[in-house]
């Protein structure tokens, strides 16, 4: 499972720079839509070679790493896409009501997944979530977008790739609350992949609990999140910054349940059932507050370098994460490496607390110029 999580991550990780580069040379919509339909090509390969017998886990290893450059690819089309729809002070209204639709889809989908693999194999759940992608690729062609993007420059006109990659990562690191929100999240996504490496081998082959169970389980953390959804755009009134650093708090609380659950019994489901209300709900309401502020003061023109080096970043902390968890989950334990990631987020919060986005009270209406 570590080898096959660092295929998905790794990817994403040496070519997302380079994405963010061309997305900003390009139209955003069009970019969605392609990779949505080459990621349902290639997940249809699965449950295809499934059913020939010829599945084997080095094409699983080979789809995750090709769905991973084209998934970091949309989201970062995705996130720079937004802001040419709706004003600043509309960000975090607009993100609350997309992750609430997600949330959604995450409570149906859990569950449904969980039933799917257990009742009717694995690959027919593959074969249901390729199928998502050609749909999403059909509600993206259908938005009005607004022609706000100038012309691009002709090639000769342009400068190189790697000068533009530089330009991003040089307008993430100037700019203080870019730069506090990143180390936070370095923190946080070295805690994703400590998690979420070794989660469902310690529920599922420790705890016990069935893929059914833990399908339904999960569902709870959709309604979660979209609850978490639904408050986030009346929180900021207390303060982004501290709203964020509040709810990275309460998300490291939440992630502590896992390893205080030991058995498959009404106490270790109460445990799970309880880090997906608190971690989820809390987690939504960060995300939602962190994208739509980066979005809202960082300049259009570097929109995509900016969120793809974030990208980066994020995925090159969780590759780390999942790495390290490997080796301490064969070594110490599962539970320990659960704990390990507890303390990460827990240090997330606290580098967030100690960094300039703790004063930040709301959502700038303009985007803030980035110091030479």
């Amino acid at each position: 499972i570590g080898i096959l999580r660092i295929a998905e991550l790794l990817p994403g990780f040496l070519f997302g720079l380079v994405g963010g580069a061309w997305v900003d040379r390009l139209r955003r919509k069009p970019v969605m839509i392609a990779t949505d339909l080459g990621r349902a090509l290639l997940i249809v390969t699965i449950p295809l070679a499934a059913f020939l017998g010829w599945l084997g886990l080095g094409q699983l290893y080979i789809i995750a790493a090709l769905v991973s450059v084209l998934s970091v690819f949309f989201d970062v089309a995705y996130q720079s896409f937004l802001p040419s729809l709706v004003k600043n002070d509309e960000l975090v209204e607009a993100n609350s009501k997309l992750s609430a639709a997600m949330s959604v889809a995450e409570a149906s989908a859990f569950s449904a997944a969980g039933w799917l693999i257990q009742l009717l194999t694995a690959p027919v759940a593959m074969l249901v979530d390729a199928l998502t992608f050609i749909a999403s690729a059909g509600l993206v062609a259908r938005i009005k977008e607004p022609d706000l993007q100038t012309t691009p420059n002709s090639v000769a006109a342009r400068p190189s790739i790697t000068s533009e990659v530089v330009e991003g990562l040089h307008a993430v690191w100037r700019q203080p609350i870019l730069r506090g929100m990143v180390v936070a999240d370095l923190a946080l996504n070295l805690a994703f992949g400590l998690f979420g490496t070794v989660f469902l081998l310690y529920v599922n082959q420790e705890v016990g609990f069935d893929p059914g169970i833990l399908g339904m389980i999960f569902a709870v953390g959709g309604v979660s999140s979209f609850l978490g959804a639904m408050i986030a755009g009346r929180l900021p009134r207390f303060g982004i910054g501290t709203v964020m650093v509040a709810s990275l708090l309460l998300a490291a609380i939440g992630q502590s349940f896992v390893p205080l659950a030991t058995t498959a019994n009404a106490v270790g489901l109460l445990l799970l059932v309880g880090q997906q209300i608190v971690a989820d709900s809390a987690l939504t309401v960060y995300d939602i507050n962190q994208v739509s502020l980066r979005q809202a003061i960082a300049p259009a023109h570097v929109l995509g370098r900016i969120n793809a080096s974030v990208r980066v970043t994020e995925i090159g902390a969780v590759l780390l994460g999942t790495v390290v968890a490997g080796y301490i989950g064969e070594t110490v334990g599962l539970r320990e490496t659960l704990w390990a990631g507890v303390g990460l987020s827990l240090l997330a919060a606290v580098t967030l607390a100690l960094s300039p986005v703790r004063a930040v009270r709301r959502i700038p209406e303009t985007a803030v110029e980035v110091p030479a």
